[in-house]
């Protein structure tokens, strides 16, 4: 048995591809490895792919216990932070299982160095929802994963090409880019930066009648600047946001859009497991190192 947990922004997702459950990530600090009974007996468990926040600490996908600092660089940055994450992947280390870590992509990943412009590109639990969505829809793909953020990927030829991180384009419902009037609370002093990404969502920024329209015009923007690189690609939507902004992505796009519902990241983690453990070397171009 192979098991995927997606550390997502506001639960974290455990999955093998057919059980699966969550938890808030509040609900996470009291986790237990034991916990993971619930999809399979402990003994059963033959790998486990783990997220944690930006993943930015490692380039590859690694055995846990080679990972220092839970392959990230700072717990310091844009998103909220509540220590469930932490709890989870702590009690995955401290169980014995096998287990690998998923890194995010960023300036030490092998992607499009023009995207390098920016020093992160997307966290972990993306990666999971790429190699879901190849799956099912090939190796020429682009995925905008829609909800609390907004982050759109490219994969091209069966590897990943890059991303557009949730702080640099699209708003999600929660958190965004700063703008000009975010820029200037946190020289005032009035916001952190952190805060102000966190308030700089559709539901921070515009009207309830306008959020939903709003999400699908900038997803489909993100959608159509990564096409401009491969202009084959199929083009998917996920997260609790898709089903509500396809018809109009779909629209603006003038092409038919896939629709992933929220367990195709921790779906698509367990399929990483289940390969990694069965010896792939590389997935979507990322290099594994056990």
């Amino acid at each position: 048995m192979f098991i995927g947990i997606d550390h997502g922004t506001t639960a974290m997702r455990f999955s093998t591809g057919e059980e699966e459950f969550k938890i808030s990530r509040e609900e996470a600090r009291d986790f237990l490895a034991g916990d993971l009974g619930r999809l399979s007996p402990l003994d059963e468990i033959e790998g486990i792919a783990v997220c944690y926040s930006m993943g930015d600490g490692i380039p590859a996908i690694t055995d846990i216990r080679k990972v220092q600092n839970r392959g990230v660089i700072s717990r310091e940055g844009a998103g909220k932070h509540i220590g469930g994450g932490t709890r989870v992947y702590d009690e995955i280390k401290g169980s014995g299982l096998p287990a690998v870590v998923i890194p995010g992509l960023h300036r030490a990943s092998p992607t499009d160095p023009r995207f390098k412009a920016y020093s992160h590109q997307a966290s972990p639990e993306k990666i999971g929802i790429l190699y879901e969505v190849s799956h099912g829809l090939g190796g020429d793909i682009v995925v905008c994963d829609a909800s609390s953020n907004t982050v759109t990927l490219l994969v091209t030829g069966g590897r990943i090409t890059g991303a557009f991180d949730a702080c640099i384009f699209a708003p999600g419902t929660r958190h965004g880019a700063l703008d000009v009037d975010a820029i200037r609370r946190i020289d005032r002093g009035e916001s952190t930066a952190n805060d102000a990404f966190l308030h700089a969502g559709v539901d921070h920024s515009v009207p309830p009648e306008l959020r939903i329209e709003t999400m699908v015009m900038f997803a489909a923007m993100e959608c159509a600047s990564m096409l401009l690189i491969n202009p084959g690609a199929k083009v998917a939507l996920a997260g609790s946001m898709a089903p509500a902004i396809a018809p109009g992505v779909e629209a603006l796009l003038s092409r038919e859009v896939a629709v992933y519902d929220e367990w195709c990241a921790s779906r698509g983690l367990a399929r990483i497991a289940r390969d990694v453990f069965s010896g792939a070397t590389g997935i979507l171009g990322l290099p594994v190192e056990r």
